[in-house]
């Protein structure tokens, strides 16, 4: 198969990865980088070999396929006239600056008939696409994300920032609409909120918890999932997973510790890790790292014609879940 002619646009803390995978991948033919900063792409230019640009105009017409990893506020205007004219698009999270934007990126991309996929990474974490293989229904989650300060994103507040990644997870997860929703924080370090937590109740009756910061002393980026079928803890941060299950003896569990009398010898806590549930660690060691998955599945898409794995309408709606949190803050400010 022939190589698809991309190009990243924002060669930034995120944007100069997209750039090496993008030149690494046997998929893609890396013709251009774009950054406002001559400097700093030129020196990754040279790094990559490949044409260095100040403006996304400027790109040959024959790329098909871009990284758009510039400040959020400027996505809309980097994203549509590159999707009118039929270039496939990989956005950075969060899709757009507002709704309405988003609404613009996902018409451009139908009136250029180009794809539209959202860079929500966690969907690409090793642990939870095995999870996702398993097809378990949520009915309880919980997410914690934290993060010390970085000086990054400060053009959008935690929620936009960093909850995104797990409002995104949840909707994909639940398949269900958010019913309503109880959300607190405030601002500490910036003019936007820094810490957030917001309890979702869904249609269907599950819910979750989600607490996200940018303000925190330790990095923190965990997810727990609870299901009548399994219970599921997933540690992105160190790519470790844990899933336990109903085990071979769980039904005589239940009913002899249903009938348990303190008087007579129960067997011991191996017995339950052991026996009546089924504990397994997930092996994770021979997956994709998430942002090279991410990119793999995008230049995919492109060359066999398929739907994105995260598309533009799952990026809107992870957008307006987090615009409609970040309104229930605003309406009990600190």
């Amino acid at each position: 198969m022939a190589r698809t002619k991309t190009a990243v646009i924002g060669v930034g803390h995120l944007g100069k990865f997209h750039a090496r995978i993008h030149k690494e991948n046997p998929r893609a033919e890396l013709v251009a980088i774009v950054d406002a900063n001559a400097e700093r792409a030129g020196a990754l230019g040279a790094e990559l070999s490949c044409a260095v640009l100040a403006d996304a105009s400027a790109l040959p017409r024959d790329v098909q396929a871009v990284s758009i990893a510039v400040p959020t506020i400027h996505h809309a205007a980097v994203a549509i006239p590159l999707l009118e004219r039929g270039v496939h698009c990989l956005i950075e999270k969060p899709l757009a600056a507002s709704v309405e934007e988003a609404d613009r990126i996902l018409a451009a991309a139908k009136r250029g008939k180009a794809k539209v996929a959202v860079g929500h990474v966690e969907r690409f974490q090793p642990g939870l696409r095995k999870v996702r293989a398993m097809g378990l229904k949520p009915r309880f989650i919980e997410c914690h994300r934290l993060a010390p300060f970085s000086f990054r994103s400060l053009d959008v507040g935690v929620v936009h920032d960093l909850m995104i990644h797990d409002l995104d997870l949840i909707l994909d997860l639940v398949g269900s609409p958010v019913e309503s929703l109880d959300a607190a924080g405030g601002a500490i370090l910036t003019t936007s909120e820094d810490v957030a937590s917001v309890r979702l109740i869904f249609a269907d009756g599950a819910l979750a918890n989600v607490t996200a910061s940018r303000a925190s002393m330790q990095p923190m980026r965990r997810f727990r999932m609870f299901s009548s079928e399994a219970y599921v803890s997933l540690d992105f941060q160190k790519n470790y997973g844990l899933v336990i299950k109903k085990g071979p003896e769980w039904e005589k569990g239940r009913a002899l510790l249903s009938n348990f009398d303190p008087t007579t010898q129960m067997p011991g806590p191996e017995w339950i890790r052991d026996r009546v549930l089924s504990v397994e660690e997930l092996d994770l060691s021979d997956m994709d790292r998430p942002l090279q998955a991410e990119i793999e599945a995008f230049l995919r898409c492109v060359q066999e014609n398929t739907e994105p794995e995260v598309p533009g309408e799952d990026g809107r709606a992870a957008l307006a879940l987090a615009d409609r949190i970040v309104r229930d803050i605003r309406a009990h400010a600190w």
